[in-house]
C-alpha cells in the first residue's frame, strides 16, 4: 500500500538524527577534554598548595620515577629498592620520557600521560561512533578522569589503561542477531587479526601492571578466545625474553610484593582504622611506598584479603565455564567481564591506591560504548568513587594517615561505593550471560565467528 511505511524507511530519519547528534557531540567532547586537562595541569603546578592537601602527587615522578630512570639507563632494574614492585615492561615506560627532546623528565612524563589520555578518548570516540554503539563511554572518560584531580598526570596508570582499552576495543565485532537480520563487523582486517591485536595489547599492559591480563576473561568462546589468548601468551613470552636480555634483575619485583601489608586505603585498612578508633591496637607506618598498618591483627586481615581474592578468582572462572556452556554472549560481555574482574580484584586487594580508579574509569567507559552493557549503574558508582578518592588523596590525606574519624568516614564512603559497584557488576554480568532468554544483541555459539 502506498500509505504504508516500511521499518527501514521509519528508521532512516532516526539514523540521520543520531548521526547529526554524534557529529555535534564531538566538538563539545574535544572542548571539554582541553578545558579539563588545562585545569588538571594547573592543579599539578600547584601541587602541595591549599586546598590540595598534603601534596606529594608530583614528587613521585621527579623523585621516585626519575631515580629509577637513572638505574634503568645503566641496564638493570632496581634490584635493592623495595618500592620497585612492577613487572619488567614498566621499565620502558619509565625510560620513555627520556626520549622526548627539549623537556625535563617531569615535563616529558606529563606530556606522555596526556598523549595516552587523548589516545584513550579517541579510541572510545571511534568505538562510540559505530552503528549501535554510544559515545557515553567517551563522555565518562573525558569528564570522569578529572574527578581524580591532577593525580592521573603524575602516574603511569593512564598508559596502562590505554593498553587495556585498546585490547577490549580491538576484539572483533562478532556476528549478532538483530531481529531476522545479521550484522557483521565492517572492519578491514580479519577477525583473527583483531583478536591477535587484542591479545598483544593485553599482554603488554599486563607486563607493565599485571591487571590488564584480566581483560581477556570475557572473550567469546571459540576462535576469538583461542587467538587472543595465544597471542597474549606469545607476546608476553617474547617481551619477557627481550627485556631479560636487555636488563639485569627483570624478576626482582616478585620479592617486593611478598612483604606487603595492609594499606590504610584498602577495605581491610578501613576495618583496622575503625578498630583503632575504638581503642584497638595497631599503628601506621610508611612501607613499600604506602602507609600501611602494623600490629597484631594485620596478618589476619592480610590473609583474609588473599582468601577473598582467591574466591573472587574461583567465582570468575566458574562464571566463565557456566556462561560458555549456556552460550549467551552479548556484544558487551567481554567489556562487562573485564570491569567486573578488575573490580573484584580491587576490592579484595590489600592495597587500593587512588590511581586504581583510573583503571576502573577506563573499563567502565569501554562498557558504556555498548548499548548492551549491564554495567551502567556500576559506571555511575565508579565515577562517584573517583570523586571521593580525590578527597581521600590528596585533599584529606593527612586525616586518613592520622586515622581520624574524618579520614575513616571518607575511606568508608569510597570503599563502600567500590564494594557496591563490585556487587552490582557481578550481578549484572551473571544475569546477562547465564540465564536463558532472548536479548536484542545475544550472541550464541552458532553465530560466533568460527
Amino acid at each position: 500500500m502506498s500509505g504504508t511505511t516500511t521499518g527501514a524507511e521509519a528508521a532512516a530519519p532516526a539514523t540521520v538524527t543520531a548521526t547529526r547528534l554524534r557529529r555535534g557531540t564531538l566538538p563539545l567532547l574535544a572542548a571539554v577534554w582541553v578545558a579539563t586537562r588545562v585545569v588538571m595541569l594547573i592543579l599539578l603546578a600547584r601541587d602541595g598548595s591549599d586546598p590540595l592537601g598534603v601534596g606529594g602527587v608530583a614528587r613521585e615522578v621527579y623523585e621516585l620515577y626519575f631515580g629509577w630512570y637513572g638505574v634503568l639507563l645503566d641496564g638493570a632494574f632496581p634490584p635493592a629498592d623495595p618500592l620497585w614492585q612492577y613487572p619488567p615492561a614498566a621499565g620502558p615506560v619509565i625510560l620513555a620520557p627520556g626520549l622526548v627532546p627539549g623537556a625535563s623528565y617531569f615535563q616529558a612524563f606529563v606530556a606522555l600521560a596526556l598523549v595516552a589520555d587523548a589516545a584513550v578518548a579517541l579510541l572510545l570516540v571511534r568505538a562510540g561512533r559505530r552503528s549501535g554503539c554510544s559515545l557515553q563511554g567517551a563522555l565518562l572518560w573525558v569528564c570522569g578522569l578529572p574527578l581524580l584531580l591532577h593525580l592521573p598526570l603524575a602516574r603511569y596508570d593512564v598508559q596502562v589503561t590505554a593498553f587495556a582499552v585498546a585490547s577490549l576495543l580491538a576484539l572483533p565485532g562478532v556476528t549478532r542477531r538483530i531481529g531476522h537480520r545479521r550484522a557483521r563487523s565492517t572492519r578491514s582486517c580479519s577477525p583473527r587479526a583483531w583478536s591477535a591485536i587484542a591479545g598483544a595489547c593485553a599482554a603488554i599492559g599486563a607486563l607493565i601492571k599485571v591487571w590488564p591480563a584480566l581483560v581477556l576473561l570475557g572473550t567469546p568462546p571459540g576462535r576469538t578466545t583461542r587467538t587472543a589468548w595465544v597471542s597474549a601468551a606469545a607476546t608476553a613470552a617474547g617481551l619477557l625474553l627481550l627485556l631479560a636480555a636487555l636488563f639485569a634483575h627483570p624478576f626482582g619485583f616478585l620479592s617486593g610484593q611478598s612483604g606487603r601489608g595492609v594499606q590504610i586505603e584498602s577495605l581491610g585498612g578501613t576495618a583496622l582504622t575503625l578498630a583503632r578508633l575504638a581503642g584497638g591496637p595497631g599503628e601506621m607506618r610508611y612501607r613499600y611506598g604506602a602507609v600501611e598498618f602494623v600490629g597484631p591483627y594485620v596478618p589476619l586481615v592480610a590473609t583474609g584479603c588473599l582468601v577473598l581474592t582467591v574466591l573472587a578468582l574461583a567465582a570468575l572462572v566458574g562464571w566463565r565455564i557456566r556462561a560458555a556452556r549456556y552460550g549467551q554472549w552479548t556484544t558487551a560481555t567481554a567489556y562487562d567481564a573485564a570491569l567486573c574482574a578488575v573490580l573484584l580484584f580491587t576490592v579484595t586487594s590489600r592495597v587500593i591506591s587512588p590511581q586504581y580508579l583510573i583503571w576502573l574509569l577506563g573499563l567502565a567507559a569501554v562498557c558504556l560504548t555498548s548499548r548492551a552493557t549491564s554495567q551502567r549503574r556500576v559506571a555511575v558508582l565508579v565515577a562517584a568513587a573517583a570523586a571521593v578518592s580525590a578527597l581521600a588523596y590528596p585533599v584529606l590525606y593527612a586525616e586518613v594517615m592520622a586515622g581520624t574519624w574524618t579520614g575513616f568516614l571518607v575511606m568508608l564512603v569510597r570503599n563502600g561505593l567500590l564494594v557496591a559497584a563490585a556487587v552490582l557488576s557481578w550481578n549484572g554480568l551473571w544475569s546477562a550471560t547465564t540465564r536463558p532468554g532472548e536479548t536484542d544483541q545475544i550472541v550464541t555459539k552458532a553465530t560466533i565467528h568460527e
